[in-house]
């Protein structure tokens, strides 16, 4: 119970079909393997030599790119599979396939397998025993659905029996606190207080607009600490990474309410330029801090992720460039798309 479905049913199935189809035409469709193909001319040499693999692998990086993994880390991933199958003794064909295929994959799902894994419902009972509020905060650039996921997460946890407050920080953008407000106000509806003991199970702290972020948020906290709440969301306003201002009010933001889970926000639409927010936003954190050792971003939610058919390189990227896992990943508008990351299905994809 309260597990998310992973993302990657959808894959999955287009994969078999295809499968199917090759068995089918046999003989007829000896040049399959989709990207594999650029491999076949390895075959036939006993050991495998840089220069024999410098076409092949020039291929293989513009086939990643395709699938919007960011430049510079698809050829990482190319320069670690020349290193790993130079000087190797090759066979038949389906040797230089799976010996390839093999090489990409480990490195691809090694990147996406978190070092630690974030257990968020573990962490929330954790800090219930210790009748304390357990506080996500979420931060990103302008438009990539913060707010909405916020409200999604904010469900899940509803689902899940924890109450909720919503802590409307984003003091800046005009209809944040509505748009925030209407949320609850459907959570309410959908888990009024009549199914749970008379309890309300998601309440909205906001003091209007143009306030301090930082310090709404304490009093956030603070409230939920007296109300013995057990989850503290916190919206903030989109900000560009490259803005200082609001850069060091996110910092301000985080240092002085230090919560146990800081997500970045990323669309899954963006290759290139979601390794720069990422880098940029855990730099900021890291610099205007002034602490020995700052909170940096924890996890990533990647959203919009319905919208991309197979080009995940996204998360590839945002994985790779801070080592943070993906937690959560925005399938939808609805409450209920919010799934985990299927790390062997976006693999899949990316090889497709």
């Amino acid at each position: 119970h309260g597990e998310l479905k992973s993302v990657g049913e959808m894959y999955e199935e287009e994969e078999e079909e295809e499968e199917e189809e090759n068995q089918q035409q046999g003989s007829k469709k000896s040049s399959g393997f989709g990207v594999f193909n650029m491999f076949k001319g390895l075959v036939g040499q006993k050991t495998v030599t840089a220069e024999a693999m410098a076409p092949v692998l020039d291929k293989m990086r513009d086939h990643l790119i395709g699938k919007n993994v960011a430049a510079d880390i698809a050829e990482q991933l190319c320069t670690s599979v020349a290193t790993k199958l130079e000087g190797k003794v090759l066979g038949t064909f389906s040797g230089v396939t799976s010996t390839i295929r093999q090489a990409i994959r480990d490195s691809l799902v090694q990147i996406l397998t978190p070092k630690r894994r974030i257990d968020i419902l573990r962490d929330v009972l954790e800090a219930k025993s210790q009748h304390r509020p357990y506080t996500i905060t979420f931060c990103g650039v302008n438009g990539v659905g913060k707010s909405t996921n916020l409200a999604k997460i904010c469900f899940w946890l509803v689902e899940n029996g924890f109450r909720v407050v919503i802590a409307a920080c984003d003091t800046f953008r005009a209809g944040a606190v509505e748009q925030l407000r209407t949320h609850a106000r459907r959570m309410a509806a959908l888990h009024p207080p009549e199914n749970h003991n008379g309890v309300k199970m998601v309440q909205l702290y906001e003091k209007g607009y143009g306030k301090d972020a930082a310090g709404i948020a304490m009093e956030a906290i603070n409230f939920a600490r007296e109300q013995r709440i057990d989850v503290v969301l916190v919206d903030t306003a989109g900000r560009m990474q490259d803005n200082e201002p609001l850069m060091r009010a996110l910092s301000k933001l985080i240092k002085v309410n230090q919560p146990e889970l800081v997500l970045f926000v990323g669309e899954a639409l963006v290759g290139n330029d979601s390794v720069d927010q990422l880098t940029k936003f855990n730099q900021a954190l890291a610099d205007f801090s002034s602490m020995e050792n700052p909170r940096l971003i924890d996890g990533i939610l990647l959203t919009k992720f319905d919208t991309i058919d197979d080009k995940v390189g996204a998360a590839i990227s945002m994985t790779y460039t801070t080592g943070q896992p993906v937690v959560f990943v925005g399938t939808g508008q609805t409450y209920t798309d919010l799934k985990a990351l299927n790390v062997q299905a976006v693999v899949n994809a990316l090889l497709k």
